[in-house]
């Protein structure tokens, strides 16, 4: 495993990419309603990312199609993009998009209502939302990696909640992708994963299923779903391990002024 410590110039590269992928996700966000093709997402959200200079990470990335992973209700993750899937009233749908710039990544997803959801997906999104801060509060040097995996693990499942075994976060940097593996359960005997050391930035992205954990994937050999059909939601940002709270770089003004910090 080759962990990198990313320099005070590389860090500012991250913090405007995190910057920029969250003014994309803030914006796209308010504009997804019914009627609304999951291409039509990906347009907008590739003309959003494109407008600040930047490249979507994931067109392209090992052959995926589009910039915007839209995934909606069942679809964990990956859902590919098409003019044919229409959003209804009451789905909740994943957006999970990266952007690069000046050749540094950022990665984050935010799962959204379309018009009125139930309250069951209401309290789905906003836990598995919690359940990130949960993890990251323990995203401080000299802790370790399984730290993060262990609290994001246990708060999901308290709610009876399915935590997603086969996908897992991940470092990120000049290249989208990584190491460590960050997984959102504790894995199984001792092992307590590296000592986190400032500088490490990492994607952590809990992906929780209302029923049970087990995912299949599609014929597209890109979508993932809930086995049992049960609703997931994917909450992501890439963070910034430092010699005290972790950053968040891909935190929205929104989220900010709802107080989201003060959960860290």
């Amino acid at each position: 495993m080759s962990v990198t410590i990313k320099s005070e110039h590389e860090i500012e590269l991250m913090r405007e990419a995190g910057r920029i992928l969250a003014a994309v996700h803030q914006q796209l966000g308010k504009e997804i309603k019914p009627g609304m093709s999951t291409k039509d997402v990906d347009r907008l959200g590739e003309e959003m990312i494109r407008s600040y200079g930047c490249e979507p990470s994931f067109l392209g990335y090992c052959g995926y199609p589009a910039s915007i992973c839209v995934s909606v209700n069942e679809e964990v993750v990956h859902g590919i993009p098409t003019d044919e899937r229409i959003l209804q009233e009451g789905d909740i749908v994943s957006l999970d998009a990266g952007v690069i710039y000046k050749g540094y990544h950022s990665d984050a997803a935010r799962t959204v209502g379309v018009g009125e959801i139930s309250e069951e997906a209401r309290l789905l999104i906003e836990r598995t939302r919690l359940s990130f801060f949960a993890g990251i509060k323990n995203a401080v040097a000299g802790n370790r990696l399984y730290d993060i995996s262990g609290a994001i693990q246990q708060l999901a499942e308290s709610f009876g909640y399915g935590v997603v075994y086969d996908l897992v976060g991940h470092g990120i940097g000049s290249h989208l992708h990584e190491d460590p593996e960050v997984p959102n359960f504790r894995p199984q005997g001792f092992r307590k994963g590296l000592r986190l050391k400032p500088g490490m930035t990492l994607a952590v992205e809990p992906m929780i299923n209302a029923g049970s954990p087990h995912v299949v994937w599609m014929d597209d050999e890109w979508t993932v779903v809930t086995e049992d059909l049960s609703l997931s939601a994917h909450y992501e940002n890439t963070i910034l391990i430092t010699k005290g709270k972790p950053e968040i770089l891909s935190l929205t003004e929104d989220e900010k002024a709802a107080g989201f910090l003060e959960l860290i």
